[in-house]
């Protein structure tokens, strides 16, 4: 019995018995860390940044992505479930190759990527987001007949989607007539220093993910307009107006700090120059990120639950930007320029689109709404997601106290009425009501893997496809440092409540 051993470990060392008899790699090798799904947002973001993605076409741009990446993961991971039946219109995928044929994570990865690769204008430049996470798949064992069956899966997936995308309407503004101001008093009008025209005049018109009816939603309408001091709107107005003139240092550090403004401009000399920044969309998804790195969400709830708060948000900005062409009311800039002081200014620069209801306030209470249903209504964190700016992390108790935050800021900011604020943040909660019931899953409150990483010591740190450009400036460059690159994650320690995501105790690493 001896010789016969003896002569197979002689075979076996030397390879005699042929790469049949070898262990081969299998698709259950690759097992990508929780955080590509916050480093996949991010890639998307630098491209929105180069591109200056207006912040309704950002919310959409990742929704699709998302969305694709969640159906390819939803095929065989319980824990990230299918969005396709859920959408007011129904999406319908290919079916996914055999089990062990492909890796569903890498699949799911690639086809977000390769939907946005096709969306976003400058999205060739995420062809390097792709060859690194096939690089990394390679690095960990996974055979390459297994990385380019995941690739040509994610491909038909993303081909589906697509072709879905494309029936929402988006494509068919361009064949409207272009939107010009409408005279009279109380009506909106472009807005200093670039008087930019209006942005997405038409988005509201879009097919709806969750609204069988565009009237489903609808805010109440904003107070009358009428400049009498006594009266509802003059009230406002003058509110406005006084608020710019008492702002405490607090206050002009929270207008900065959701500013949001990707159309910004800044006078220099005879130019002006565009100041970038991401949309307020965007943070909410990076907040998202930071939220599922600190709790330590494991890759597919993660990715669903970035892929239900895209849905959300593009959900929120058709609501709201449908009424904010139905109202068309004046910004205040524009209304005490012209009624109370020819001088004033705000502290923030108005953003080109009509006043009511405030977009900030609608976007963030409904992503607040999602985010508590998968974390609680007590989860603090530290908001670092405008680092790159030159603005420090603001501390939070919960998701609500950082959706008030935002909404009160365009007080601060002088550029919305309080009503505005309030009334966006009732149609905000709405929205985000209605998603959780359509597209959050029955019974998923179940407990979550907890992912075997480090996180102040990522092992694949978030890059850009390329460098920023050297036009890239915070939005005040006299009074911010110079851009700097995040950290990528900040992880504070984990609340004791959640409801998707309910703490765990630590397991060994």
């Amino acid at each position: 019995m001896r010789l016969p051993r003896l002569l197979l470990g002689v075979l076996l060392a030397t390879g005699l018995l042929g790469p049949a008899c070898r262990r081969q790699p299998t698709a259950a090798t690759y097992q990508p860390p929780a955080d590509r799904v916050a480093w996949v947002v991010t890639s998307m973001n630098e491209l929105m940044l180069h591109d200056v993605t207006n912040p309704p076409l950002a919310a959409r741009f990742f929704a699709y992505a998302l969305l694709a990446g969640n159906e390819v993961l939803a095929a065989t991971d319980s824990a990230c479930p299918s969005l396709g039946d859920r959408l007011h219109a129904p999406l319908r995928v290919p079916p996914p190759p055999p089990a062990g044929t492909y890796s569903p994570p890498l699949a799911a990865l690639l086809a977000t990527l390769q939907t946005a690769t096709k969306l976003q204008p400058s999205g060739g430049e995420l062809a390097a987001a792709q060859a690194r996470l096939l690089a990394e798949s390679q690095r960990q064992g996974l055979a390459d007949d297994v990385a380019e069956a995941s690739r040509q899966y994610a491909q038909a997936v993303a081909q589906a989607v697509l072709k879905y995308a494309k029936q929402d309407g988006y494509y068919r503004i361009s064949d409207r007539p272009r939107y010009a101001p409408v005279a009279g008093a109380g009506h909106w009008y472009p807005t200093p220093p670039a008087f930019l025209p209006p942005v997405e005049p038409y988005f509201g018109t879009i097919r709806s993910f969750l609204l069988d009816s565009a009237a489903e939603l609808r805010p109440r309408p904003p107070v009358a307009f009428d400049t009498l001091p006594g009266s509802g709107f003059g009230q406002l107005l003058r509110q406005v107006r006084q608020t710019g003139r008492t702002l405490t240092p607090e206050q002009q550090q929270i207008a900065g700090f959701w500013d949001c403004n990707p159309f910004a401009v800044q006078d220099q000399g005879h130019l002006q120059v565009g100041l970038k920044k991401m949309s307020p969309g965007a943070h909410w998804m990076k907040i998202a990120g930071l939220a599922c790195c600190q709790r330590r969400v494991a890759l597919a709830p993660a990715l669903h639950l970035h892929a239900v708060l895209a849905l959300t948000l593009t959900e929120a900005f058709r609501s709201c930007w449908q009424e904010k062409y139905r109202s068309n009311r004046i910004r205040p800039e524009t209304a005490i320029r012209r009624y109370l002081d020819p001088t004033w200014k705000p502290l923030l620069q108005t953003p080109p689109f009509p006043e009511y209801p405030s977009g900030h306030s609608v976007i963030s209470t409904a992503a607040a709404e999602v985010l508590d249903q998968y974390f609680g209504r007590a989860f603090a964190y530290t908001d670092s997601t405008e680092r790159e700016f030159g603005l420090r992390p603001r501390p939070f108790a919960s998701f609500q106290q950082a959706a008030e935050e935002a909404a009160i800021s365009r007080l601060y900011g002088g550029i919305h009425y309080l009503d505005a604020i309030r009334e966006g943040q009732v149609l905000g909660r709405q929205v985000g009501r209605l998603a959780v019931r359509r597209l959050v899953a029955p019974g998923a409150g179940r407990p979550l893997a907890r992912v075997r990483f480090t996180p102040d010591k990522p092992r694949f740190r978030p890059k850009p496809p390329f460098r920023r450009r050297p036009n890239y400036l915070p939005h005040s460059a006299e009074n911010l440092p110079q851009i700097g690159r995040p950290n990528g994650h900040i992880c504070t320690g984990c609340p004791p409540q959640s409801l998707l995501f309910p703490t765990q105790p630590p397991r060994s690493l």
